[in-house]
């Protein structure tokens, strides 16, 4: 997929900064949700800062708020409606823009609630038109009229973005975007779209960036990393990194970069050359995250997760054996419609048969619009 040219976003950045001179304008930004999120707010206060804002953590303080939503849990909705309330009078004494942006802006429910009972937000963006922000921002400060910037159709993949790193020694690095996988509890596929990967050369290139300014560690970030160019391949018969393997390979070898992490692998797509170059990259971090969400092979079939618990065992069995001291770390959803006690005891005997160096376990949350919710 071709990448948008983001010169003319480039001269409303120029634009708006020149608005701001010497006013000493400052922006908030608060982030919910998984590292994709906290990628894009880099992204975000990126363009920004290149707008002549400087950030605070006090949003009192703020001539600009951005909130980068998540959707993935039921609670990540509360903590934005609760913070949107705060903000209102901030609004109201410092005409502060607020700006909503993120994977809940895609959820049609959401964005009529805000229209009925926080009409006074200014920007709602997308996942999809992140890159818009300056242009959108530029609109609000000259017409002052409210700007909805959604679209419902795949974006495209947007390279050259500003970036501002809040870590100096780690970074994360996206290699694609969305997912094709549907399990039946997640609202993730509807909201960022389908799979996309990013060619490999923009990756390296901005890995080895990365390691000519210092960073010692780079985690490569995607809904399902091990399926890395799989949609790409017939169309991009010229590349030369045609799977996530060959990329491990090739992020290996770039000097100054010490540590290399993933995630999130989906255990279906675990195939045996990730394994190996696992094995052989020496930079590569033998900490594996491997979602395991129910030890159920019948819940599993419900979440539409597409391996068996056998399956999983066995997995976790072949990387042990191939790859010296290997450890995982998994996801686990607890309470999922229909869960009896006696299946969460197998997702129980997982836990103990792995022995995971950590677990994230999550109450079942309800996601709008998923087969789970019906």
């Amino acid at each position: 997929m071709e990448a948008i040219n983001i010169e003319n976003q480039k001269e409303y950045i120029e634009t708006v900064k020149k608005l701001n001179e010497d006013k000493n304008v400052k922006y908030s930004i608060l982030t919910m949700g998984c590292q994709l999120n906290e990628n894009d707010s880099e992204k975000l206060s990126g363009m920004i800062e290149e707008m002549g804002y400087t950030r605070t953590e006090n949003i009192e303080e703020a001539d600009l708020i951005v909130f980068n939503t998540c959707c993935v849990r039921e609670n990540a909705e509360d903590k934005l409606f609760g913070k949107l309330g705060e903000v209102k009078k901030i609004k109201e004494k410092r005409g502060t823009i607020i700006a909503i942006g993120g994977c809940m802006m895609q959820e049609e429910h959401i964005v009529e609630k805000l229209q009925k009972s926080y009409p006074f937000f200014d920007i709602v963006f997308g996942t999809h038109t992140l890159h818009k922000f300056p242009q959108d921002l530029y609109n609000i400060i000259l017409n002052k009229k409210r700007i909805e910037d959604i679209i419902n159709i795949d974006g495209e993949i947007v390279e050259g973005l500003p970036i501002k790193r809040d870590d100096k020694i780690k970074a994360s690095v996206t290699i694609m975007y969305g997912c094709n996988n549907f399990c039946s509890y997640c609202i993730v596929p509807y909201v960022r779209g389908r799979e996309r990967s990013r060619k490999a050369e923009d990756i390296l290139k901005e890995v080895q960036e990365l390691a000519d300014k210092g960073y010692k560690e780079i985690t490569l970030l995607g809904q399902n990393v091990n399926s890395y160019m799989r949609m790409e391949k017939v169309e991009n018969k010229n590349e030369k990194i045609t799977s996530f393997a060959e990329l491990l390979y090739e992020v290996n070898k770039i000097e100054g970069i010490e540590r290399i992490r993933f995630v999130s692998p989906h255990p279906k797509d675990f195939t045996d050359d990730v394994i190996e170059a696992i094995k052989k990259c020496d930079k590569v971090c033998k900490l594996i995250h491997l979602p395991l969400q129910s030890g159920n092979t019948k819940v599993l079939k419900e979440m539409n997760r597409k391996y068996t618990k056998e399956q999983y065992l066995n997995l976790v069995e072949k990387m042990k054996k191939e790859i010296p001291n290997v450890t995982f770390s998994t996801d686990i959803i607890v309470g999922f419609p229909g869960e009896t006690d006696e299946e969460f005891e197998d997702t129980l005997d997982v836990v103990e048969k792995v022995n995971f160096e950590q677990v994230y376990m999550f109450i079942y949350s309800r996601r709008v619009g998923t087969p789970g919710d019906r």
